[in-house]
C-alpha cells in the first residue's frame, strides 16, 4: 500500500504538534511547581517496596509501613523472606490491603532470590520491556507499579501513567481514543524524547498537579494549564 506525500506530511505535522503540546505542558508544570525529585526512598529496595506499598494507598501511610519494617530491620529481601506473612502484614497494616500486599512482597522478594540472587543489578540488567515483562510475571505487580519500577529505580525510560494522567489529559482533550494503559503510555512513548530524567519528572509533575490543582473538583482558576484546557473553556471561565 503507498501513501501520498500528502499524508505522511500531515501525519509528520500530527506528530510535531502532539509533541510540542506535551512539552508545552511540562514546561507549564514544572514553571508552576519545580523540580520533584521523585521517588521517596533511602535505597532502590526501599523505592520498591514503596511502590508495592502505595497501591491504593496515600504516601503518608505508606510512610509509617516503611518505618515499621525499618525499625525492625525488615528492608532487606532475605529478612521479608523468612518473615511469617502474618507479621509482615502487622507490619505493613497502615498501607492497607497489608493481607494482600504482605503477599505481594512474598512474591517479589522470592522471585528476586530464586532468580537473581537477591541482586537488583541483576535483574535490571534485563532490557526495558523484557524487565517489564519479567515483573509483570510477578504477583501482584501492575502495569502502573511495574513502571514506577523501571523508571525510578532501573532508571529506564518508561512512561508511568496513573489516575491523575489520564484525568488531566482527559480534561486537557488529549487522552487517546482507546483509553486504556498502553495508549496512554504509547502517547508519550511516541511524541517525547526517551529520556529517564524527564519522564521522571514529567510524571511527578502530573502527580503534584492532579493533587494540588486537577482534582476532582478542579481549581480551574489557577490552573497554569488552563488556557490549553478545553474543559476550561467549556465552563465559561
Amino acid at each position: 500500500m503507498r501513501f501520498s506525500s500528502t499524508s505522511t506530511t500531515k501525519q509528520n505535522r500530527s506528530q510535531t504538534e502532539m509533541e510540542g503540546r506535551l512539552l508545552e505542558i511540562f514546561r507549564r508544570l514544572f514553571k508552576a511547581f519545580g523540580p520533584q525529585r521523585w521517588w521517596p526512598g533511602d535505597d532502590p529496595f526501599e523505592i520498591i517496596l514503596g511502590a508495592i506499598l502505595t497501591q491504593s494507598a496515600n504516601w503518608g501511610n505508606v510512610e509509617k509501613a516503611l518505618g515499621n519494617l525499618k525499625e525492625v530491620g525488615a528492608l532487606n529481601p532475605p529478612t521479608l523472606r523468612n518473615m511469617p506473612l502474618e507479621e509482615l502484614a502487622r507490619l505493613i497494616y497502615s498501607s492497607g490491603y497489608y493481607n494482600a500486599k504482605a503477599a505481594k512482597i512474598k512474591a517479589f522478594v522470592n522471585r528476586l532470590g530464586e532468580a537473581y540472587g537477591d541482586d537488583l543489578e541483576r535483574l535490571f540488567a534485563l532490557e526495558p520491556q523484557q524487565l517489564r515483562q519479567e515483573l509483570l510475571s510477578i504477583y501482584g505487580i501492575g502495569e502502573e507499579t511495574a513502571d514506577a519500577i523501571i523508571l525510578y529505580v532501573a532508571l529506564k525510560p518508561m512512561f508511568v501513567v496513573d489516575n491523575y494522567t489520564r484525568r488531566t489529559f482527559n480534561r486537557l482533550g488529549l487522552a487517546p481514543s482507546r483509553g486504556d494503559y498502553r495508549s496512554f503510555q504509547a502517547m508519550f512513548h511516541h511524541h517525547l524524547p526517551q529520556d529517564t530524567e524527564l519522564f521522571n519528572e514529567y510524571h511527578a509533575l502530573i502527580v503534584r498537579h492532579g493533587k494540588e490543582v486537577c482534582r476532582k473538583e478542579p481549581l480551574c482558576h489557577v490552573c497554569c494549564l488552563n488556557s490549553l484546557c478545553p474543559t476550561f473553556a467549556k465552563k465559561g471561565r
